[in-house]
């Protein structure tokens, strides 16, 4: 009887399959458990609206699957509606502003409560409420630079103007004559970095956030207009409502809940957002002050793109080897094994060439976003970013892995094959070792090239290094400092890497001072010994 061998790829991807049904499974019986609480989606790096903060105080909540807390006028309007709506907890989900319409049409949040205007655009995708907020238009310029005296609109002739990406601030520009419109910028972090170091001479912003910023950095400067002199705007652009789904039967409860919030009390709660905003320490050594405030924070981060960066490797590793072997599995004589050989081969290559040919950032918001809007598979964020690392890097090694095994020279083949060894005995035992040795260096690398790719991963708010250090310079303004100390991180990971991994190559290439020579002496020495 003959024994039945499973194709090792279909075993990957069934298990792969398995789990992603396993995550949605668990996914979606931790959101039935979680009935009693309003998931709410922010990018918890808008202050006053919405920041990050590493305790509970002032009213804070707890950010799903982090050990940091949000808060800010947005968090504590969210308990107002969440105790209108019978809710007992308020999670936030933190989520870049790009990902925030995603998360809600796919279910991943039950509202956005961003500091978001209800535009004609976004209300062709989701519903909004009534305005929680109304505020007005100003601009922020370097405190010191050419247009820190400006009074209205014209003065910023020939100005390098810029705005958040998707907002109306952006599309406001051009009612400023004789303004350069720069490329929109991801958050208000990108673009009070690029304030500061003078490529841009100011933002359009809301006067809350210009307060804050103003407050916390004195580099920086709110010019706010007079009547007439600024931007003339829809009133709605000046509105932040609540966003839910299309169709959500809680639309009407909540607008009857924000018109028992009168104005000075919504003034009132901005007024003590500004107030309650974490400061950063201003006096001694920045370096020092940022690891003393944020250290954990950054440790975290840290461990975050280390096990993401290490998972994804191991696993795109073993991806690779049996892509690679697949894709070198010889003809076979019979019609039927030569058919499934020429098919495994055809996706093997189309995966290759769809995850080489697309950059890992779209990958994962396809990924993470798609699967829940599609298919219903509201995964974890970690585990999404884990699954496409894995599978990004598994493209990559499996054209370095079949490389390592065509170059082996042709007659140990002919050798395996001349002792009865079929393809995967031949792999096995002769041609992977020598291949796995000689791909080790390219292996290393793609660690490295992981350890600094992590960070597209923010894309799905994860919280990753890089992500972690625009929260952190969301907070205290000290953006080029506390890039700087990212990018130390960020090297001294690549150089510990590098040499852990030197040390293994020199490990498995033997000592240096091996004597073919002197081997052979002693084992004719041992010979003469034995025939006496």
């Amino acid at each position: 009887m003959k024994n039945l061998k499973a194709n090792p790829l279909l075993t990957f991807f069934s298990a792969i399959i398995m789990l992603l049904g396993l995550a949605g499974f668990s996914s979606n019986q931790v959101h039935a458990e979680e009935s009693d609480t309003l998931r709410v989606g922010m990018e918890a790096n808008y202050p006053p609206y919405n920041w990050t903060q590493q305790d509970d105080s002032n009213g804070a909540v707890k950010i799903d699957g982090e050990s940091l807390y949000a808060n800010g006028y947005d968090v504590q309007m969210a308990k107002k509606i969440a105790a209108g709506l019978g809710k007992k907890n308020v999670v936030v989900a933190k989520t870049q502003w790009d990902g925030l319409l995603p998360s809600l049409t796919s279910g991943k949040i039950d509202m956005i409560i961003a500091g978001m205007s209800p535009t004609p655009e976004r209300r062709q995708a989701i519903d909004f409420t009534n305005a929680y907020y109304t505020s007005n238009i100003v601009m922020v310029v370097n405190s010191t630079g050419k247009y820190a005296n400006a009074t209205n609109l014209a003065d910023f002739n020939g100005a390098k103007i810029t705005g958040q990406l998707g907002t109306f601030h952006y599309d406001a520009i051009e009612q400023i004559q004789g303004a350069i419109k720069e490329p929109a910028m991801k958050d208000f972090s990108a673009m009070r970095v690029s304030l500061e170091s003078k490529t841009i001479d100011g933002y359009v912003s809301e006067k809350p956030e210009g307060i804050s910023v103003s407050s916390a950095n004195p580099n920086l400067k709110m010019i706010e207009f007079k009547r007439g002199q600024g931007f003339h705007l829809d009133p709605s652009e000046t509105q932040s409502a609540i966003g839910l789904r299309k169709g959500d039967s809680n639309l009407e409860k909540v607008n009857e809940i924000l018109a028992t919030i009168p104005e000075d009390e919504r003034d009132k709660m901005m007024t003590t957002a500004v107030h309650s905003q974490p400061k950063p320490a201003t006096e001694g050594n920045w370096f020092i002050n940022i690891w003393q405030q944020y250290g954990a924070m950054l440790l975290r981060g840290t461990a975050m793109t280390v096990f993401i960066s290490l998972i994804g490797t191991i696993v795109g590793f073993f991806i690779g080897l049996l892509v690679g072997i697949i894709r070198t599995i010889p003809l076979a004589k019979s019609r039927g094994k030569r058919w499934t050989t020429r098919v495994a081969s055809f996706l093997a290559s189309v995966y290759i060439e769809l995850f080489r040919g697309t950059p890992m950032i779209v990958q994962a918001a396809v990924f993470y976003y798609g699967a829940a809007q599609m298919f219903g598979l509201n995964l974890d964020r970690t585990l999404a970013a884990l699954i496409v690392v894995s599978i990004n890097t598994g493209a990559y090694l499996s054209e370095i892995i079949r490389s390592g095994i065509i170059s082996t020279d042709e007659g140990q083949f002919e050798a395996a094959s001349a002792l009865g060894m079929n393809h995967f005995q031949r792999m096995r035992k002769i041609i992977l070792p020598q291949a796995v040795r000689n791909s080790l260096p390219s292996v290393a690398n793609e660690f490295i090239v992981n350890i600094k790719d992590t960070s597209v991963l923010s894309i799905i708010s994860v919280s990753e290094l890089f992500f972690t250090g625009s929260t952190i310079a969301g907070q205290n303004f000290q953006f080029f400092h506390t890039y700087l100390t990212i990018t130390f991180i960020y090297l001294v990971l690549t150089f510990t890497i590098t040499r852990i991994f030197r040390l293994i190559e020199k490990k498995l290439n033997g000592p240096k001072d091996y004597n073919l020579m002197a081997n052979q002496e002693q084992v004719t020495s041992n010979s003469r010994e034995v025939k006496n």
